[in-house]
């Protein structure tokens, strides 16, 4: 059986995307999940699409913001009360803003720790106490990014508060580990989730959402999103560390460690080929890209990313 099986799980930004496979793999091993996201509509059709895949155990939505400590603890509370308790937390909302820091200002840089560092610190704090609780010993996933452990350029608000998470749940893991609660760090690579079409863009929009949008769906480069969920569930099932998602993800990031300044000067090319501040006049991506992304464009449809 399943270590996960019959257990409470709260998954934060559960409402599409990653967040939504998650929640569904939680589903699919009999636990009584519950989904946390802004959007109530989309928080709802959410809940639909998840309560179709079972009989047994609960489905729940809940709006929360998880940048606000107050909204988070009502969350936390209220899901260990309806449910018995709290055994799994999967803190996975997050943002994405692609474009040049220059351009992004420094409220995107805000924005990006706010719902990303800040939300995870937010929903760690409040669910450890129901963590060290749990019979089946607590276990926390956070979800980071390779992004955060090696820079990326035209990406930089998103890897700074990637980077923050991950010195999170390491530290975390270390501080609670003698309390019995587990806490994994998650670095997926691109993953066809379909989160180019959320994405917050500055500078040549255009162009931006082109690049990301192609690389995001490229097939070799990105990971089939349903793969990435059960890979994280698992990870987190069994109370590892760390994992790191695709072989280009886990490749940068042992390049970065061993070769730092190299990833740099390489980065630096990288950034001279990307689009510039100003708009270019052209929109959305060319005809070969389009259909380069034509698999991340119906993960889109999949996971609720309107």
């Amino acid at each position: 059986m399943d270590a996960l099986s019959d257990l409470s799980v709260l998954v934060t930004g559960g409402s599409r995307g990653l967040g939504l496979l998650l929640a569904r793999q939680c589903v699919e091993r009999r636990c009584d999940v519950t989904v946390a996201a802004r959007d109530q509509e989309e928080l709802d059709h959410a809940v639909g699409l998840l309560r179709r895949r079972t009989r047994d155990n609960t489905v729940t939505g809940r709006v929360c913001d998880v940048t606000d400590r107050e909204a988070v603890r009502t969350l936390v509370e209220r899901t260990a009360a309806d449910q018995r308790g709290l055994d799994v937390v999967l803190a996975n909302a997050g943002n994405i803003q692609v474009g040049p820091a220059q351009e992004a200002g420094t409220e995107a840089f805000r924005s990006a720790m706010d719902t990303m560092f800040f939300g995870a610190l937010h929903t760690s704090m409040e669910a450890l106490p129901h963590l060290r609780e749990s019979p089946a010993g607590g276990r926390l996933g956070l979800i980071g990014s390779v992004g955060g452990l090696l820079p990326v350029p035209h990406l930089l608000p998103y890897s700074c508060a990637k980077s923050a998470v991950a010195a999170l749940a390491e530290g975390l893991r270390a501080e609670v580990a003698e309390d019995g609660v587990s806490v994994t760090g998650v670095h997926p690579g691109l993953m066809r989730t379909g989160s180019h079409n959320q994405v917050e863009l500055t500078g040549d929009k255009g162009k931006e959402y082109a690049w990301f949008a192609t690389l995001a769906g490229l097939p070799g480069l990105s990971m089939d999103a349903l793969r990435a969920a059960e890979r994280i569930v698992h990870a987190v099932e069994q109370r590892r560390t760390r994992v790191v998602l695709t072989p280009a993800a886990q490749l940068g990031a042992k390049a970065y460690g061993m070769a730092p300044t190299l990833v740099t000067r390489t980065n630096e090319l990288v950034a001279r080929l990307m689009p510039g501040p100003q708009p270019s006049g052209r929109q959305g991506r060319s005809r070969w890209q389009s259909t380069v992304s034509a698999l991340n464009d119906r993960a889109a449809r999949r996971l609720n990313q309107t």
